[in-house]
């Protein structure tokens, strides 16, 4: 055991963080499944993407307003991603410039709620690509262009995810 307060203080808040976000999962997963039991799974999926969508963009909004340059997709990622995200998500960083941001993602506390949860392959992949409409809104509200990747969902060795300038 270290006695190193900060880091126990941190690990203690990614753990919490982690599973904030997997109650949050929990919820839109839960959600989908009983949609997709009472045959309207198209219909509940398009009001979950419209809303994760709608709230990227009031985050990327926010996240915007408080970027020193947010022209700057390396001002950007210092903004959204804190030290405190980066550990619970475990992210890489691959490229970092003025103009992009590749990342990899190692964990995701999503898919762990959901794989828990007892849902399938498919219905993780799924419910995967709608939470990553909350970063496709976060990219639109910053006037950036996104990409994903692989993804863990897919079985893949990380999730992949890119912000970058268009024409990057």
């Amino acid at each position: 055991m270290t006695n190193d307060t900060s880091t126990a203080s941190i690990d203690s808040v990614v753990a919490m963080q982690r599973g904030a976000i997997g109650h949050r999962a929990t919820w839109t997963g839960l959600t989908y499944a009983k949609a997709m039991q009472g045959g309207k799974a198209d219909e509940v999926e398009k009001f979950i993407r419209e809303a994760i969508t709608e709230t990227g963009e009031v985050q990327g909004a926010a996240i915007k307003s408080q970027c020193q340059d947010p022209h700057n997709v390396a001002n950007f990622a210092d903004t959204f991603l804190t030290p405190n995200v980066v550990k619970a998500f475990d992210i890489e960083f691959k490229n970092k410039t003025e103009g992009r941001l590749d990342l990899e993602f190692h964990h995701c506390a999503l898919l762990k709620a959901w794989q828990d949860q007892g849902l399938d392959k498919p219905t993780c992949e799924k419910l995967c690509d709608m939470a990553m409409d909350g970063d496709r809104g976060i990219a639109k509200a910053m006037g950036y262009e996104f990409h994903l990747g692989g993804t863990l969902a897919k079985g893949d060795r990380v999730c992949q995810v890119s912000f970058f300038k268009k024409g990057q």
